[in-house]
Order: C-alpha cells, then structure tokens, then sequence
C-alpha cells in the first residue's frame, strides 16, 4: 500500500486558493508604480504568464532569471514559475553584473526577464549566454529588443497551464546572504517553499492584517511575506524601502505588520517625519537579519511599535525560532523558542548535545530547510551532516528552551589562545552612548595571532573617543576580550541585504593599516 499523501503542497495552489477565497480582496498594491490588483487578478496575470512563457517555447524545469527591484510584477513571475514548473533565479540587484551573468550561466539559463532599468545588465547576457533565448522587459523605458511583458500578458491564456507539477520538484534558486565572495544558491522545492505556515502561525498572522514588504523581494524572506499575504486573504503592499515612503504608506494604508532588518529600524529612528506620523495601526514589527541593538529595539518599541517580533534561521533552513512580544518580556536578550516542526541543537565540534546553558554551534532543520547547494560538493559536505544543518553560529539553550545567539564560529577571534566571541564584545560597545553601530573583527598580530579590533560607527553629529569604548569595555568584559584597537569611521558598515556584516571587507580595509583612530 501506498502510504503517501494523495495531495500535495505546491506553490500556485496558494494563489489558486485565494483567487477562490477573496476574490475581489486587494491582494497587491505596488507602491512603485500605484497599481492595485485583487486575488483574482493576480492569479490571471499568473496565468497569463506562465502561457507567454510556454508561447515563446520554454517548457517545464528550464531556467528563468528574473531582475527587479520590488514591483507586483516579481509576484506574478513567482507565481507563474510555480504554475508552470519553469525553475527560478530571481537575481540580487545589488551584485555586479558580471556576478548576474556568472550566476544565470552556471545554472544555465534560458529567459531572463527584467525591469528596464537594468536593461544593459539584459544585453550583456544576451552576448556572453548561449542559452538564453528568451528576454522580456516591464516598466519604463524603449522595448530594447526584448519582449514587452504587458504585451505577452494579453496575447497568452488566461486558463491555468496545462503542466503537472509536483510539491518535491524544483521551484527557484535562491542565494545565500553573501557574507564572502559570490553568493552560493541552492535549489527550493514546491515543498520547502509552501512551509512558511509555522513563521507566521508564530507572528500572529490574521485575515484582518495590512501585510508591508520591504524585505527585497528576490530574496527567501521577501517572498515569504508574498506568501503569507496570499495565505491568510490579506492586502499586501509592496515597496522599496525609504524610511520616509514607508512611515507614509503604514498611515494611508493602515499597516498592521512588516518585517526589518536592524539597518531598517535605525533610519526610521531618524526620520524627522516619524514623530508627526500616525502608526497607531500597527500591531507588531518584525525583526531578522542580524541582532537587534538594544537601542534600536528601544527605540523602536518607544517611538514607534511596543510589540517586536524577531527570528532566527538561516537562508538555507527558514526561520528555526520566533521571538514574540511575550517571550521578548520574559527573555529580552533571547531570540525566542523552535517554531512549529523546527528542531534546533546546540553542539560542540563532535556533534554532541552541550549542557544546557554552555556554549556551541547551532544546528537545525525544518521543512524548509534544503538539502545542500547547488554545484558545490565541498559546501555541502562542510554545512548538511547527519541529517542537520550546522549553521556555523553560536548559541546556548536554557533551560525552558530560549535559544541566544553569541555571534559566529568564523566571528572567534583567537589572541594569545584565548577566545573571544566578537558578538559578545560588540554587544558590550552598541550599550555605549554615542555608538551607532560596531563590528568587532580579529587583524594580524605577530606576536598575538590577532588582535581584538573595534569598529566604530558613531551618531550623527557626535563624536566617539577610542579610549572611551576601550573604558566602557574593561568594566563588563575581561581583560583578552576588550578591544586593543578602536577603529572610527563616519561612513555605514558594510551590510549584505539581510544586514549581516560583510566583515571581510572591514579585514581587508584595514588589517595592516596604522590609523591614527586606534589604541594600542
């Protein structure tokens, strides 16, 4: 007997069912662009997409790369991926262009469709790609040679694509957050991508909600809120983030929930237009991407939502842990407890349970968690062993089971053989007043193997003293742990998209360097 399910999780059928459910609710308004559009327009333009796509001679499991910054249209093309077993790329903006082609080639592309705006990056790989052979375009500007998106929309069917497609096939590559070099990317199924259920069962999520995406929407998160939009029926603006823009759209839309990175927050803070806003619609925000500093998070709490959201997981595995008001009241410095069907485990180097409350790596799995990266053995073999995914990040459980985060395994500075947990000293530097932001980094030293190296960002308009973090940090932290070097600097920190530290770029600015804004 067969003991499978009969049916199956797969990503159009969400839109499928919305288009039932709520109709005629607003599904997406495009803030780019002030267009609105139901659950039953979007399931059509869906629809209508994934028949252009077939028209112009695609068929199931060949390659669409897609590059834009956040517009309905990215909604439609994952959609339209989802109805048509066409396998996705949705590209980081941000790369270089010679980064978006090395990427469409090694996962051999055939279409790419793109916003205008970055037309050119369209024309370099139509010359260095063979297997391109489609190229469409929406938004403003000439057609270029490619085909006009809106124009494939009318011409194509507006009935769902006769294609199968099943909940374990592949759905889109996405890519890791980049902290080095190019992103790695690495295959989400049908399956992994309809498991975003337990994040938001765990945010509260509810019809009556005004979902805001802010996250870009190439990435696992960005779509996530796509996702939990069509899910739960509610309306679901779409938005590139300017703190500005974004105060406005939570008052005239009546925002009830969005998701920020840290970066986020901190400009919102600065905004001179949030204290004349009304956010009273708000009833939680959501924070992820790196931890949240202390004033940030009371800043945010105090001027612009009491109730936080925050979680943990990596790109690779979905959110593991959720942080809600209430657990954030009883373990502020917590990032919360295992969501729905996630498991998580803190283990020393052999890959042995520690003793609650002792410090080891985070492992995990979820069932969006992937199974290993594309085209990389080496990777695979380091990240995916014995059925858990090792997250490379520090943490410890207690005994209720609150996970803590204590930084990076790679973040381990090690001076004189002593080590130092860089997330623990920048903790200590965020609490100094005048600080904005910091990363702690270990620079060559020859006679101590690497030395402890703050840097610092300060507030706007305010000055911060090297000697006085290297003070402020004697008083909570051991004497191997406080920095030997402060390093000011007025421009921001380098920060993937997610807000994560590219901290090889501060080593490589200034490992070797004699900067006068040092102690030594």
């Amino acid at each position: 007997m067969n003991h499978t399910s009969l049916g199956q999780t797969r990503v159009g059928d969400m839109l499928d069912a919305a288009a039932l459910r709520f109709a005629r609710r607003e599904a997406f308004f495009c803030a780019p662009t002030g267009r609105r559009f139901s659950f039953a327009q979007a399931c059509e333009r869906a629809n209508r997409l994934a028949n252009a796509l077939f028209n112009l001679g695609l068929r199931k499991g060949e390659r669409v790369a897609f590059l834009s910054t956040n517009r309905v249209e990215v909604a439609e093309i994952y959609f339209a991926l989802a109805k048509s077993g066409l396998v996705g790329l949705p590209l980081n903006y941000r790369l270089a262009p010679v980064e978006m082609v090395a990427l469409m080639k090694e996962v051999g592309a055939s279409a790419l469709i793109v916003e205008r705006k970055f037309a050119a990056i369209a024309t370099q790989a139509r010359e260095a790609l063979s297997t391109l052979r489609v190229l469409a375009a929406f938004g403003e500007g000439e057609p270029g040679g490619m085909h006009d998106y809106e124009t494939m929309l009318e011409q194509a069917s507006a009935e769902p694509p006769a294609v199968q497609v099943g909940e374990h096939d592949p759905y889109y590559f996405n890519l890791t957050s980049g902290t080095t070099g190019l992103p790695k990317c690495y295959l989400i199924s049908h399956y992994n991508a309809t498991s975003f259920f337990p994040m938001f069962h765990a945010h509260h999520m509810r019809y009556e909600d005004v979902v805001m995406t802010v996250f870009p929407m190439y990435g696992r998160v960005g779509f996530g809120w796509v996702a939990a939009g069509v899910i739960w029926g509610c309306p679901n603006v779409l938005v590139n983030f300017d703190a500005a823009q974004v105060l406005r759209l939570i008052a005239r839309e009546r925002v009830t929930i969005s998701n920020l990175v840290p970066t986020m927050g901190a400009m919102l803070l600065a905004c001179p237009e949030l204290d004349r806003t009304d956010l009273s619609s708000l009833r939680g925000l959501v924070f992820a991407g790196s931890l949240l500093p202390a004033p940030v998070r009371e800043g945010i709490i105090a001027r612009v939502c009491p109730r936080l959201y925050e979680y943990y997981g990596m790109q690779e595995t979905s959110t593991l842990v959720v942080s809600t008001p209430e657990d954030r009241a009883r373990r502020p410095d917590s990032v919360g407890m295992p969501i729905l069907f996630a498991q998580v485990r803190v283990v020393d180097a052999e890959g042995r349970d520690v003793p609650t409350g002792e410090t080891g790596e985070i492992i995990g799995r979820s069932p969006g968690t992937v199974t290993g990266y594309y085209n990389n053995p080496e990777k695979t073999a380091e990240t995916f062993r014995d059925g858990w995914l090792h997250t490379g990040d520090l943490g410890r459980l207690d005994a209720e089971g609150y996970l803590y985060i204590n930084g990076r395994l790679k973040d381990m500075i090690v001076t004189g053989g002593q080590n130092v947990h860089a997330g623990e000293v920048e903790a200590a530097i965020l609490g100094l007043d005048g600080v904005s932001d910091c990363a702690v980094v270990g620079l060559t030293d020859p006679l101590w193997g690497e030395t402890v190296t703050a840097v610092v960002v300060p507030k706007e308009g305010q000055s911060v003293d090297p000697e006085a973090v290297i003070a402020w940090c004697r008083k909570s932290l051991a004497g191997f742990k406080t920095p030997k070097r402060v390093l000011i600097q007025s421009e921001p920190l380098p920060r993937t998209p997610t807000g994560k530290v590219q901290k090889f770029l501060l080593v490589e600015r200034y490992d070797g360097s004699s900067s006068t804004a040092s102690v030594d």
